[in-house]
């Protein structure tokens, strides 16, 4: 999903817009909903596939660099790539302690350690949270739809639930499922963050047949309560010999 940066607005006509750049400064003092070039109130709507593509990271443009990638090869080469599009992905088995699996991994670590879970701004941003199964499942159906797929072509697909929830719903969710503390809105806010983005799937289930199947509740009760496992390339717990 970053693929899109700040995703899509309505203004106050109604009219589909980016919003210009969040200013330092208007952070700094609190005001974190982004506003159009003229100043004006901006509503956040979905982002489907052909919404404008807008990197606004390193981690970002390379993602949209592999897109890029898979398009020159499927032209070059004749064949046909599916790009998958995953909003906020969760489930069993994220990895602990690490900034790296996204804000869900990040709150679950700190259920785990007995610890508030931090969430910045106001909590209010807008994401699309989507289960790992069925992001598993649309994975499946993607592979063996590029058989079918006409040469030469790339197309890409949005991955998410189809419904909008906020930061700050999914750290509530979480702390009342694990019966762990109750979040902290800290009003902190890291640079290169987008505000809201959340998702339009209808492409995929038009034209993949999938949809998420996963809810919010049934998922957040799972994650609350399943494994985490050790980043990846961390050292394996030590073993001690008995005496």
């Amino acid at each position: 999903m970053v693929v899109y940066g700040d995703g899509d607005y309505l203004d106050e006509t109604g009219t589909v817009v980016r919003p210009r750049p969040r200013r330092r400064v208007d952070l700094e003092a609190g005001r974190f909903d982004p506003v159009g070039v003229d100043g004006g109130a901006l509503r956040p709507t979905l982002v489907g596939e052909g919404s404008l593509l807008d990197p606004q990271n390193v981690y970002a443009a390379t993602k949209l660099h592999q897109e890029h990638l898979a398009t020159a090869w499927a032209l070059s080469c004749g064949g046909s790539a599916i790009a998958l599009r995953f909003h906020n992905v969760y489930g069993p088995r994220m990895p602990m302690n690490t900034p790296y699996a996204g804000v869900a991994s990040i709150f679950r670590s700190a259920v785990e350690r007995g610890d508030a879970p931090l969430v910045l701004e106001d909590g209010a941003q807008r994401r699309d949270l989507v289960h790992v199964r069925d992001v598993a499942d649309a994975v499946a159906v993607a592979l063996e739809a590029t058989g079918s797929r006409p040469p030469a072509t790339m197309r890409p697909y949005n991955v998410g639930s189809g419904v909008v929830h906020t930061i700050g719903e999914l750290a509530a969710a979480l702390s009342t499922a694990a019966g762990g503390l109750a979040p902290v809105v800290t009003g902190g806010y890291r640079s290169g963050d987008v505000r809201h983005v959340t998702a339009s799937s209808e492409r995929a289930a038009a034209e993949l047949g999938w949809r998420a199947r996963i809810g919010f509740e049934e998922g957040m009760l799972e994650l609350a309560h399943a494994p985490l496992r050790p980043p990846a390339g961390s050292a394996p717990p030590t073993r001690r010999r008995a005496g």
